[in-house]
């Protein structure tokens, strides 16, 4: 069966509904407790290149289980309306589309950062390793 309708034209689709952050939009909150950033990445890509200081770990996989309160997955910290959820993947791609869902759910405090986590590094913005992390919460 053809793909009628490739991954490009709906990442730009979203992109037109969705509300984007430059890395220096971000950057420039990054002290601001109204804003929680969301990694989705997969675990591997979180082990291979880290991740932002200070971002919730949610793979995309369990995004919409761990947002919707009648899920047995639901984390409560995304019932905080006061806070502003802000994606990212590695590209920019993902967290586009699952902004976009989020929307679908109902999330109207939802955003994602342009370019990914790719974009991030190139802009020598902070990152940490995932063992650097642990080390503090320990």
């Amino acid at each position: 069966m053809p793909i009628t309708k490739g991954f490009q034209a709906l990442v730009d689709e979203a992109m037109e509904e969705i509300k984007t952050y430059t890395v220096e939009d971000v950057k420039a909150r990054l002290a601001d407790p109204a804003m929680q950033i969301v990694d989705i990445r997969d675990p591997r890509e979180l082990e291979r290149e880290g991740t932002l200081p200070g971002a919730l770990l949610a793979p995309r996989g369990m995004l919409e289980f761990w947002v919707d309160p009648a899920s047995p997955y639901f984390k409560p910290v995304f019932a905080d309306e006061s806070r502003e959820f802000i994606l990212f993947c590695g590209a920019g791609w993902r967290s586009a589309l699952a902004t976009k869902t989020l929307q679908d759910m109902g999330m109207r405090n939802v955003a994602h950062i342009d370019g990914g986590y790719a974009e991030w590094k190139k802009q020598g913005a902070p990152t940490e390793t995932l063992e650097a992390r642990k080390a503090k919460k320990a």
